[in-house]
């Protein structure tokens, strides 16, 4: 699964930077050096000191100054790729990341000065320190070298030149490995950016709207879709239990798409989890004490349903999705959340030393939030572009699920739509 996602990743960029081909008012592009300058938060108890993180970025990017729909809708954005560099301030035991993020990048105002920006990016980085149970141990950010990595930033143009924009930002910075290797608490950086925004091409974007007409280039439109999706994913359940298992998933949705740009939806979802059924079939751990009924229908109480409404936005070939659910069904959370959640301590007797195990904690909070919501967000790529509006579109996606945000699998999933009604 991990090695794959810089293939994606390049996929995504590719189809960002080249996916228009109608004709544009202008081909612009841009180079955009960056420097950071901020805090890693500790992602665990004892977690090694580090001083001020630091990192270098350079994007690569496009203006989307043309006369597609969804550049209209969205205020022209500009796409691109991000690689950067960024030291965690300790390089002997938390290390630098280097990581290769495709972008998009919002006005966040149509009709006032466009100052002020909104920059996601969503892809993968490779870390060259991680835990290590003998001589890396207080490092529970990552264990895996390939991780995904998620960044949002605001801009400001502070100073703007006819080819030179100068930028103050700041923002959020992810990496997670999304639940392949345990420990893995993630590392997540609140950053401050400076950077300088250099244009070039034959003629340069326009601060108006590229369309020829005073009025509303489009009319409002939209149709309605119903959409299925299978999927594999992988996961571990503990760190005594570390090696990978698949997640096998199928959801059914359906919804609208207004202006070719937005899609709202909603739907039904039902996984299987191999490492919760040979967990439960091997009667081991927790099972013959707290959950010995499990052990007549490991199937059933290793499967997981539940209902999802979405939300995401076309950028024709591309599509970011970001879906919020609810479990109906989920048992065997119950002594993932026991195991995972749960510590040891050792206490000396006149005998000796003597360990004890508290599992976590099934009457907080915190634990029944997290076996009944559910959390998916990742990138499409559809076969044919959406702003052609075709009756049937496949897809491939790249998702990370989540129990209310927290990493439970990643996944590659492949999807069928079908578009009707159309107005």
């Amino acid at each position: 699964m991990k090695k794959k996602l810089p293939l994606l990743t390049l996929i995504i960029y590719t189809t960002l930077w080249g996916q228009n081909t109608q004709d544009t008012q202008s081909s612009s592009h841009f180079i955009t050096p960056e420097i950071l300058y901020g805090n890693l938060i500790p992602a665990n108890t004892d977690f090694p000191e580090t001083k001020p993180q630091k990192g270098f970025l350079l994007s690569f990017g496009k203006f989307q100054d043309t006369t597609e729909e969804w550049t209209y809708r969205l205020n022209k954005p500009r796409t691109g790729i991000t690689l950067g560099v960024n030291d965690f301030g300790n390089t002997e035991k938390v290390g630098y990341v280097f990581s290769v993020l495709p972008f998009v990048e919002f006005n966040l105002f149509r009709k006032r000065k466009k100052d002020l920006h909104l920059q996601v990016g969503m892809g993968a980085s490779y870390f060259n320190k991680r835990f290590d149970s003998v001589t890396n141990p207080f490092n529970q950010g990552v264990t895996t070298k390939i991780t995904w990595s998620f960044r949002m930033f605001l801009y400001f143009d502070v100073l703007k030149k006819e080819r030179i924009h100068w930028r103050l930002g700041g923002g959020y910075f992810h990496h997670s490995n999304g639940h392949t290797k345990l420990p893995n608490q993630g590392f997540n950086s609140f950053l401050l950016s400076a950077s300088a925004q250099f244009r070039y091409a034959k003629k340069l974007p326009s601060s108006t709207t590229p369309f020829l007409s005073s009025e509303e280039p489009y009319v409002k439109s939209s149709n309605y879709f119903i959409s299925l999706r299978t999927g594999v994913g992988q996961n571990v359940l503990s760190e005594e239990l570390n090696d990978k298992r698949e997640v096998y998933s199928i959801a059914l949705s359906t919804g609208k798409v207004i202006n070719s740009t937005y899609k709202i939806g909603f739907g039904l979802y039902y996984r299987f989890y191999e490492h919760y059924y040979d967990y439960i079939k091997a009667n081991e751990g927790l099972i013959p004490e707290f959950y010995s009924e499990y052990v007549q229908h490991p199937f059933q109480y290793a499967t997981n349903f539940g209902a999802f409404v979405s939300g995401e936005l076309l950028l024709n070939h591309i599509g970011i999705e970001v879906n919020l659910g609810y479990n109906f069904h989920k048992p065997a959370y119950d002594f993932d959340w026991q195991l995972n959640e749960g510590f040891t301590y050792t206490e000396d007797y006149g005998n000796g030393p003597i360990t004890f195990v508290e599992l976590g904690d099934l009457e907080s909070t915190k634990y029944k939030l997290k076996k009944r919501v559910s959390s998916r967000l990742g990138l499409k790529y559809y076969l044919f572009g959406t702003a052609l509006k075709p009756l049937h579109n496949f897809y491939l996606g790249a998702h990370i699920n989540g129990n209310l945000g927290q990493a439970d699998f990643s996944e590659l999933s492949l999807g069928y739509v079908h578009s009707f009604s159309f107005k």
